[in-house]
């Protein structure tokens, strides 16, 4: 029986990872004029390449048994939460396949509910 890996990641590693997908978010929600996009893309493969990256949980549904996310819940619900806001994303040591958390992500959810005016079924 082989023990646990440990993993010692600087924090700087952690923090670049943060503000690059923080970049990335702003970039996608504001455009891209200048296509720094790309660059980003760049940099996510050099830290890939070291089994580092990092997952966007936005509009992902969430459930108290979800190990990789610490959640503030917004608004009065409890039932159907899904992610509306991420704070940090979550960082994964591994393959996409089969990785290790080694930040949890920081996240805001809330339950989506159906709101008279919309057409019949469709979730906020």
């Amino acid at each position: 029986m082989s023990a646990p890996l440990q993993l010692s990641i600087p924090k700087f590693v952690l923090q670049t990872l943060n503000h690059l997908y923080d970049a990335e978010r702003k970039l996608t929600l504001h455009g891209d004029p200048g296509g720094a996009l790309r660059n980003i893309e760049r940099i996510k493969d050099a830290f890939a390449e070291e089994k580092l990256f990092y997952e966007d949980p936005m509009g992902q549904p969430f459930n108290e048994t979800r190990a990789d996310l610490d959640a503030s819940i917004a608004g009065e619900g409890t039932e159907n939460l899904h992610v509306t806001e991420v704070i940090k994303p979550v960082i994964r040591y591994g393959e996409p396949a089969y990785s290790r958390v080694i930040q949890k992500g920081i996240v805001v959810v809330r339950s989506k509910t159906v709101e008279a005016g919309n057409q019949a079924g469709e979730l906020q």
